[in-house]
């Protein structure tokens, strides 16, 4: 049986007459959504627009049907208004956007994402390397193979509420709409008995190990994504990914600055002063460095090919920076040697103190002026 026309589906839907088929479908999606009985409970009004929307949306959802309207317009004896071939269509559509929304489809669950903090030496981080994680997820439980049932799938029943189906139907018509068993989450059977082992769950955790490759020149708060290694999908949901965070372990010398690799190299006044040949730890060796008389913290040394990794299995270089210290806990003994040297010592030693104390007593004077 044929419903009655509305008088123009352009008009219903609120839109042009050279509207495109995005429009026509966002327009539906709209004022269907407004309107539906669901969200309108005991207003005949709201339920008689959705109708009159969704008769609206059969004629200009099709080509053919639009083509028809548009030359012939309501009065063409051969333009289907909305019998049930039309009503089922519409209903499909309808439960194909909103079903989401609405309870329609049956909710596939996508398996957790973890995450997991990977700590490394410097070194590590710099050279990369390989590291074995051991880490906990959610898996199919072994005694019920998933099914959430003592004895597996042999222990599963039909469930009674929705007969097998999965789904209820609620209304007819225009309005018959398909939800989930909510007893059965729409698998059309039930658990007989809950597995003990994850008590119908269906999941256990489990240990599991995975060997991660850290690219050379990592640094801190590097994040590397490996796909399929989270928790597994629920009713054929998509699995989890495995998200590996890089915490790199302060290094008391070395230190990074984008892609130049410094290092921080403690003299004693003394070194500094009278120069000498020290053994400078690099990543993975040691190098004699020449230290020349009267070098100045801030001094910074170059030792080629040893630093990051770049492409192509070449390194960059290794900047090392002097940085004079000052002896403390100083003995009497000490102290007095000390003493006696700073007393032979004058400005002339010092160029650049010489030249700090010119610039106070300029500012003095300047001052004085």
């Amino acid at each position: 049986m044929r419903g009655s026309p509305p008088r123009d589906p352009y008009a219903t839907l609120g839109i042009g007459r050279d509207a495109e088929a995005a429009e026509i479908k966002a327009a539906y999606r709209r004022l269907a959504l407004e309107h539906h009985p669901d969200r309108n409970p005991g207003n005949p009004a709201a339920e008689e627009k959705f109708k009159e929307l969704s008769q609206a949306y059969a004629i200009l959802g099709d080509e053919d049907k639009r083509a028809h309207y548009d030359r012939f317009g309501a009065a063409g004896s051969d333009l289907p208004f909305g019998g049930d071939a039309d009503l089922g269509k519409v209903t499909e559509f309808f439960e194909g956007v909103f079903g989401d929304l609405f309870g329609s489809r049956r909710k596939r669950s996508a398996g957790q994402d973890l995450r997991y903090t990977l700590e490394l030496d410097f070194e590590e981080a710099a050279l990369g390397c390989e590291r074995e994680i051991r880490f906990r997820r959610k898996e199919d439980c072994k005694a019920c193979r998933g099914t959430g049932a003592e004895g597996g799938p042999t222990g599963m029943r039909r469930c009674g509420t929705c007969e097998g189906m999965g789904q209820l139907t609620q209304g007819s018509g225009l309005f018959a709409m398909r939800r989930p068993c909510p007893d059965c989450e729409g698998e059309g059977q039930r658990p007989e008995k809950a597995c003990p082992g994850c008590q119908g769950q269906g999941l256990a955790e489990v240990d599991r190990t995975f060997t991660v490759r850290i690219p050379p020149g990592s640094q801190q708060g590097a994040t590397q994504r490996v796909a399929g290694e989270g928790a597994p999908g629920r009713k054929g949901g998509p699995v989890g990914d495995l998200t590996v965070l890089v915490r790199v372990r302060p290094h008391p010398f070395y230190r990074q600055e984008d892609e130049l690799l410094l290092l921080d190299l403690p003299l004693s006044p003394m070194t500094a002063a009278l120069g000498s040949e020290v053994d400078v730890p690099l990543m993975d060796s040691v190098v004699r460095m020449k230290i020349p008389p009267g070098t100045q913290t801030g001094a910074m040394f170059r030792v080629r090919g040893r630093g990051l990794p770049r492409a192509h299995g070449l390194r960059g270089d290794v900047h090392v920076v002097v940085n004079i210290e000052v002896p403390v806990n100083l003995s009497d003994e000490a102290r007095t040697h000390l003493e006696a040297l700073a007393s032979q010592l004058t400005n002339e030693h010092f160029p650049r103190r010489k030249a700090f104390h010119a610039a106070t007593q300029k500012a003095r004077e300047k001052a004085a002026t």
